[in-house]
């Protein structure tokens, strides 16, 4: 077995084209070193940080500011873990000499270093080394957001209070080394918007709490905005948490299918030390810092004929676009036979159904009356939701004269299908039910959802899917010929957040929310379905399986999504207080039509 692990490890570090064999040993390079006339930045201590996210906590810390720093200038940032092993001018990283060496070579930016240890708690006695503080795992292993805002909202605020540091994610790095590694890439993983580069060695892509994940994330995430760069070794930890040379490279392999700007420098032998990482960390931050922005590149030739990667959906260079912003609230996105977008204002005054033809211009087509959810029938007519009146609408285009369907109702979206059914979701009376416009049938067709919200059917109309607002899945119906709902399935599992509110110190995998924020859906021709969720759009392929996640257009909550163009295939949300689009390759479903339109 240990052959064949191995032999495996070896052939996958030809196939990435990493370095070769080497000593195990640590090779200073001239930049290691203090060179004459080259001018030495300042590196100053600090003590006792007392922080408010990691409550109880205490921390040492060090700035290191270049020579050639200027105040009328913002500074590049980059920030270490376990700040104690890289300002030791005898160890084997020694930022303060290699920040020197090249900043003065021109080969990186000038750029102050933020150089932070983990944490310890104050009730305990003080460590012999930082590496045995009490926090260190909980803060670098753990995933989600907590030690990102730590940073966000202590850390660089600090700091900024006497250095004009850069606000820019591209000017923005973050670097450590095994737990630190794995601590800086979660930082830049989840806030893309104000740490784009990252620098890992001997990270610890395992699982001490669940950060084993990763490369699977990465593959079903649509691409964020940064620069990784990753070092291991052959003879790197192999122990009850996972090992840590295949994790490293699984996370290359990951981070290259999708198109990222990465390198990994991977060497056999070695050990879980910094060994290797010191001696290619100059060479690496020239790497991390160069001014070369490569296209992406992206491959699927792997991939089986079924399979539907967010690669075969996205566009590369088409991101999301703004459709209209300052609103009050938007919602029910929906689209006619002509692909024209229609959405509701619920909040303006009055409240606004507008109609946003392909060129952009925009037409009130509707006052006072708001709708949660809207969709066209075979009759031509615009059906809505209208939870204030307890009603289901329809209304006559373009005169917007007013039908009433049903009544004494809660509904929150709707669908409606070829046959002129009508499925609406009652969130608050966990029910999904049904009205046949023609016969006046109103009938509970389904009850038990904890939060029913979104809804839609699938291309050949014999699958409905309803998201839950409150728990973790999309629940899936097979629809019989008199409209009936049957087979009720858990179908598809929503990706939530890690639940950062959580606080334990207990080595464990991740508590994730059990709150997806399932809202408003779709689906396309292919067969996907699309949830609008707390992390995002969320796409899974006709057999339920996740395709991957749309990064969200916007901070405020994205209530539906839907298609519209002429060729409907561009994929809008409604998020709050705007309204986003971006082109894909899919075609959206108009249910109403005879067969499903195709461009």
């Amino acid at each position: 077995m240990q052959m064949r692990l191995k032999s495996w490890i070896t052939a996958a570090t030809m196939a990435l084209s990493l370095p070769a064999m080497a000593a195990d040993e640590f090779k200073p390079t001239p930049y290691h070193e203090v060179q004459a006339g080259v001018p030495q930045g300042k590196l100053t201590k600090f003590t006792n940080w007392q922080s408010k996210v990691f409550t109880n906590t205490v921390r040492d810390w060090w700035v290191y500011v270049p020579a050639q720093y200027k105040a009328e200038k913002p500074a590049k940032v980059m920030v270490f873990q376990d700040g104690h092993d890289y300002v030791n001018l005898k160890g084997n990283w020694r930022v303060p000499t290699v920040f020197d060496n090249l900043i003065a070579k021109g080969e990186m930016p000038v750029t102050i270093a933020i150089l932070i240890n983990p944490g310890h708690d104050r009730a305990q006695a003080t460590p012999q080394s930082p590496w045995r503080s009490s926090n260190r795992s909980f803060e670098y292993d753990s995933l989600g957001d907590r030690y990102a805002r730590f940073l966000l909202e202590e850390m660089l605020p600090e700091v900024a209070k006497t250095y004009n540091l850069s606000t820019n994610a591209a000017d923005r790095a973050i670097c450590g080394a095994s737990s630190g590694g794995i601590c800086s890439f979660t930082v830049a993983w989840e806030r893309p918007d104000a740490f784009g580069k990252v620098l890992s060695t001997i990270g610890s892509f395992t699982n001490l709490r669940g950060g084993h994940v990763y490369p699977s994330w990465i593959r079903k995430t649509e691409r964020k905005p940064i620069r990784v760069y990753l070092e291991d070794c052959g003879g790197d930890v192999d122990n009850f948490a996972g090992s840590w040379p295949l994790a490293n490279l699984q996370m290359a392999a990951a981070l290259k299918y999708m198109g990222y700007d990465t390198r990994m420098d991977y060497v056999e032998g070695y050990a879980h030390n910094s060994m290797h990482g010191g001696s290619v960390f100059p060479e690496a931050l020239k790497w991390l810092w160069r001014a070369e922005k490569p296209a992406p590149a992206v491959n699927t030739k792997g991939n089986l004929g079924g399979d539907m990667t967010l690669l075969r959906l996205l566009i590369e260079g088409e991101g999301w676009q703004l459709v209209a912003e300052g609103l009050g609230f938007a919602d029910a996105p929906c689209a006619d036979d002509k692909g024209n977008f229609y959405f509701c204002d619920m909040r303006s005054t009055p409240p606004v159904v507008w109609k946003v033809a392909a060129s952009g211009a925009k037409t009130k087509l509707i006052e006072g009356t708001p709708c949660s959810g809207l969709k066209f029938g075979p009759d031509g007519r615009l059906y809505g939701c209208v939870g204030k009146d307890k009603q289901i609408v329809a209304f006559e285009l373009p005169s917007g004269k007013k039908t009433l369907i049903a009544e004494d109702v809660q509904p929150n979206d709707l669908v409606v299908s070829r046959k002129g059914h009508i499925y609406f979701t009652e969130t608050g009376k966990k029910q999904v039910t049904f009205v046949n416009p023609k016969t006046g049938e109103k009938k509970a067709a389904d009850v038990g959802i904890t939060a029913p919200n979104g809804i839609t059917l699938s291309p050949d109309q014999g699958t409905l899917a309803v998201s839950d607002y409150r728990g973790e899945n999309v629940w899936a119906f097979r629809v019989e010929a008199d409209g009936t709902l049957t087979a009720r399935e858990p179908y598809m599992t929503v990706r939530t957040a890690v639940d950062t509110a959580v606080l334990t110190q207990a080595v464990r995998d991740p508590v994730y929310k059990t709150v997806s924020g399932g809202d408003g859906m779709t689906s396309d021709t292919a067969g996907r379905y699309y949830v609008a969720t707390e992390l995002g759009v969320q796409v899974f392929d006709p057999t339920g399986r996740m395709c991957g996640v749309l990064t969200k257009p916007s901070e405020k909550s994205m209530t539906s999504c839907g298609f519209a163009g002429e060729k409907l295939d561009w994929l809008y949300v409604t998020c709050g207080d705007k309204v986003f689009r971006r082109k894909v390759q899919a075609t959206g479903n108009l249910f109403f039509l005879a067969q499903p339109k195709n461009p």
